[in-house]
Parts: structure tokens; sequence; C-alpha cells
């Protein structure tokens, strides 16, 4: 699957990295097999993972080309987020 990268994710992903050192394949192997994904606004999926003691969630929205990542960032708020089946 091909991965776009929006110039905004972009720029999260380099600032989560100063913070945290999630890297630009941490964010795709997120992309590629998330724990869960689960429905986001306006269209947009978002793929989730546990990282931590949060979660590092992958806002996207599929296009004919693959996936395109709108935004990356990392919650610690994961009772508001993961969703239980």
């Amino acid at each position: 699957m091909r991965i776009i990268w929006t110039r905004h994710a972009e720029e999260r992903q380099e600032e989560w990295r100063r913070r945290l050192g999630i890297t630009r394949q941490e964010v795709e192997d997120v992309l590629n097999a998330p724990e869960q994904v689960v429905p986001g606004d306006l269209g947009a999926w978002v793929a989730q993972a546990r990282r931590g003691a949060g979660l590092l969630r992958v806002v996207f929205v599929e296009v004919e080309a693959g996936r395109k990542i709108l935004t990356v960032y990392w919650t610690s708020k994961v009772e508001k987020y993961w969703r239980e089946e």
C-alpha cells in the first residue's frame, strides 16, 4: 500500500520525534498494522496503537493511490480514544 504524507503530517511527526522519539517508520508501521482503526471526523479514519503510557494516532483518508496521512499525534488519553470491542 502506498502511503502519502501531507506537509502537515510531516511537520507533526517531526515535532513528536523531537518530543518522544516517534519516527516516520513507526508512524508508517501503525498505519500498515494498527492495533485498532476507528472512525475519525469528516470521513477520515484513525489508525492507532499503544505506545508507552498512551496512544500513537495516525489520522488518514483512503485515496485511490493508497492512504493519505492527514496528521499524527500521541495522546495519554487512552480511555477517551480506545474502543473496547
